[in-house]
């Protein structure tokens, strides 16, 4: 069953920009500018999709549309086709790749084979692609496409400096975001993202899910993966191999951060997922880190 679409907004979040919610599973945005409107993420089937361009009245024929594709996760770009052929799609170069991973199209045949709402799902990529950083100027306002990896590779947040607003998609969440693998270098371009957009200084900050627009939840993000790295550094050669490690006192989600009571259980089995790779990551960082430092140094001749 598809989730119901409503039109949000946050406190003080300029009138020009519109989030579109589709139930507790993800969080389009929707910005007017002077040249055109911009449609970050196309929800998680073209039906979500369509229904969003009528409540917002969006009219491509009357006003230009682009569309943004943070990232190639299902829920944010499996609504391509309701836009395909009538707006440019734009993503960053690295979408291709996922795009054309077999992993993208089994994650489509399983959930179809679970919800009838995804068999009518095409896989539809961007037009337009680009590599580091892109700029669309509106007029009123510009929209910088960051190029923010670390939660996946191709992730984009776009930054509008004229508001000093950041929507940071799924490169921020609350309570925690999650990185793409267990990874060493994963977990250090997603520390690395969170610094840049905490070095934007912005007045808000909008993630795709956990409703919320305060800067502090980068902080937070950043404060979580800090309180990681330090609790894996002070453990032992035998903790750190142990399957269960995130299952113990001290290591599991709710020992990092606070859990809100009224989270339903498969949300919070999720964010615990997330956070098993999270602790995976900051393990395999941190036996890197041992095994570098125990490398006898060579001198150097001059």
């Amino acid at each position: 069953m598809n989730p119901t679409i409503e039109l949000h907004s946050h406190p003080g979040l300029d009138e020009r920009i519109v989030i579109v919610r589709a139930g507790d599973e993800v969080d389009a945005v929707f910005v007017r500018t002077e040249r055109f409107n911009v449609l970050i993420d196309t929800l998680g089937t073209p039906e979500l999709c369509r229904r969003a361009l009528d409540l917002l009245e969006e009219k491509p024929a009357a006003h230009p549309l682009i569309v943004v594709n943070s990232h190639m996760d299902w829920d944010h770009f499996w609504g391509n086709a309701a836009i395909a052929g009538r707006a440019p799609i734009i993503a960053h170069a690295a979408a291709l790749d996922r795009l054309r991973d077999p992993a993208t199209q089994q994650v489509l045949t399983d959930k179809a084979g679970e919800e009838s709402r995804f068999r009518a799902v095409q896989l539809i990529g961007p037009d337009i692609t680009f590599s580091g950083s892109m700029v669309l100027n509106g007029g009123d306002l510009t929209l910088e496409l960051i190029h923010t990896p670390g939660h996946t590779p191709d992730h984009l947040a776009v930054w509008i400096p004229e508001l000093r607003i950041c929507l940071a998609v799924d490169a921020v969440e609350y309570p925690i975001p999650e990185v793409w693998s267990r990874s060493a270098d994963d977990l250090r371009l997603i520390r690395s993202s969170l610094e840049r957009i905490r070095n934007l200084d912005a007045r808000l900050v909008i993630p795709a899910h956990g409703r919320t627009s305060s800067p502090s939840t980068v902080d937070k993000n950043l404060a979580y993966f800090e309180t990681l790295a330090d609790r894996v550094g002070s453990m032992s050669e035998g903790q750190l191999t142990d399957p269960q490690l995130g299952s113990e006192s001290g290591f599991r989600l709710e020992d990092f951060v606070a859990i809100p009571d009224d989270m339903p259980s498969d949300t919070l089995a999720f964010y615990r997922n997330c956070h098993e790779t999270n602790l995976g990551a900051t393990v395999q960082a941190h036996i890197e880190k041992r095994k570098s430092a125990s490398l006898p140094h060579r001198e150097t001749r001059t």
